[in-house]
C-alpha cells in the first residue's frame, strides 16, 4: 500500500486507512442484499442501539456550557469514574488519577507522542491488534514490534508496550497469571505498560472474566508504570459522544494531563455530563448486554453451522471467524450473500485466515445475516 505522508520532511507515511479498502465489498453486499433490505454491516463495530435516556437527558441540561470546560474533568465525573472502577473492576483510583479522553482512539493514537515516546524508541503490540497501535507508534516516529511473546522482544528499546484484553479483533482474555508477568517484566526494565480494556463489562464466558491491569492480583497493589484506557462507546452506545478515559500510574496520568492542557486535547462539558450519569449507572449496562448476548447466540449458532470455527471470541463485540482460506475470499463469499465482514489482515499477518464478525447490528439485521450466512 501507498500510504499517506504527513505534512513536513520528515511527516511519517502512514498506511492507508484499512477500512477503505473494503469499499468494492461493501457494494457487491448492498447490491446482493437489495431483495432482502440492503446489506448488513457487521465490518465497523459501531452502536446501533439508543443512547439511554438518562444520559441523553444529561446531555440536553448541559448543553447550555459558553465556557471553557476543564481538561481534567469535573470533579463529579472524576468521583463517578472512580466510583465505577470500584465496584465494577474491583480497582481503587483516586479521583485525581482519572482523565477523560475525546474517545479511546485519540489517546490511543497519540498516546506515544504524549508520553515521550519518540526514535530509537520501540512499542510492543499484540500479534493481532487493532491498528490504531502502531500508527499511534508511527506517529511518535518509534518502531513497532507485534509479538505476544515476551522472550521475541529481544534487546530492543522498549519504551511502551500495549496489552489488550478483550481482544479486538479476537475476543480473547488474557489471564492473571499472563497480565502479572507482563507487568513483572515491563517493571523491570522501566517499560510503561498500557492496557486497553475497552470491552472489559462485554464477557460472555463465566470462567473467563477480564481482569484490569490495576487490579490488585496483577498490579501488586501498585499502579506504578500502568495505565488503563476505558471507553463509553460499547458499554453505554456513547460512540456519537467520543467519551473515553485513562487512569492508572498518578504521575504518568498527571504528566498526560500537563500536555494535554497546553494541546487542548478537552472532552466538551455537555459530554463530560453524559459521562457522569452514565458511569453512575450500571443497568443500562446490563440491558445492553443482554442485547448483544442474544445477537451473539444467533451469529455464532449461523457461522458454526456454516462451517466457521470461531476462535477465542469469549468477550467484546466481535467474533474471530474462519473457513480456514485467505481472509478476503472469505469477505467477498459474505458479500455475495449481503453481509460485510471485517477480514483479519487489517489486524496484522497473523489474522489473514480469519474475519471479524461484529455484534452491532440491530436484531433484525442480525437475523438476516444469520440466514444468510447459513447457506454458505
Amino acid at each position: 500500500m501507498s500510504g499517506t505522508r504527513l505534512p513536513g520532511p520528515r511527516g511519517p507515511s502512514l498506511p492507508d486507512f484499512p477500512w477503505d479498502r473494503l469499499a468494492p465489498y461493501k457494494a457487491v453486499a448492498a447490491e446482493a442484499g437489495g431483495p432482502r433490505g440492503g446489506l448488513v454491516d457487521l465490518s465497523v463495530g459501531t452502536p446501533v442501539d439508543p443512547v439511554p435516556a438518562a444520559v441523553q437527558a444529561a446531555l440536553a441540561a448541559a448543553s447550555d456550557s459558553p465556557g471553557y470546560p476543564t481538561t481534567h474533568g469535573t470533579p463529579a465525573l472524576r468521583e463517578a469514574a472512580a466510583g465505577w472502577f470500584d465496584r465494577t473492576l474491583g480497582v481503587t483510583v483516586a479521583p485525581a488519577d482519572v482523565l477523560p479522553t475525546v474517545g479511546s482512539k485519540e489517546l490511543v493514537a497519540w498516546l506515544p507522542t504524549l508520553l515521550g515516546v519518540g526514535a530509537g524508541d520501540t512499542v510492543v503490540v499484540p500479534a493481532v491488534a487493532y491498528p490504531t497501535y502502531a500508527v499511534g507508534a508511527l506517529l511518535a516516529g518509534a518502531h513497532t514490534l507485534a509479538t505476544d511473546s515476551l522472550t521475541a522482544i529481544g534487546p530492543e528499546r522498549v519504551s511502551m508496550l500495549w496489552l489488550n484484553s478483550p481482544s479486538n479483533p479476537t475476543g480473547r482474555v488474557l489471564p492473571v497469571e499472563h497480565l502479572r508477568k507482563v507487568v513483572d517484566w515491563a517493571r523491570e526494565r522501566g517499560v510503561v505498560v498500557v492496557s486497553d480494556e475497552c470491552y472489559v463489562e462485554l464477557s460472555w464466558d463465566p470462567s473467563r472474566q477480564p481482569v484490569s491491569v490495576l487490579h490488585p492480583d496483577v498490579s501488586g497493589g501498585s499502579h506504578e508504570g500502568l495505565l488503563a484506557v476505558h471507553s463509553l462507546s460499547k458499554r453505554s452506545n456513547l460512540a456519537g459522544y467520543r467519551a473515553g478515559l485513562v487512569t492508572g500510574d498518578p504521575a504518568l496520568v498527571a504528566g498526560l494531563l500537563e500536555v494535554r492542557k497546553h494541546a487542548g486535547m478537552i472532552v466538551p462539558a455537555p459530554v463530560q455530563a453524559a459521562m457522569t450519569v452514565a458511569l453512575a449507572d450500571d443497568e443500562h449496562v446490563r440491558e445492553q448486554h443482554a442485547r448483544y448476548a442474544a445477537r451473539r447466540t444467533t451469529l455464532l449458532e449461523s457461522l458454526l453451522g456454516s462451517g466457521f470455527t470461531v476462535e477465542h471470541s469469549e468477550a467484546g463485540l466481535y467474533l474471530w471467524a474462519s473457513r480456514d482460506e485467505p481472509c478476503w475470499d472469505t469477505v467477498r463469499a459474505c458479500a455475495e450473500r449481503g453481509v460485510l465482514v471485517t477480514p483479519g489482515d487489517f489486524y496484522g499477518s497473523a489474522g489473514a485466515r480469519h474475519v471479524r464478525v461484529a455484534l452491532t447490528a440491530t436484531d433484525a439485521d442480525v437475523a438476516r445475516a444469520a440466514a444468510a450466512l447459513a447457506g454458505l
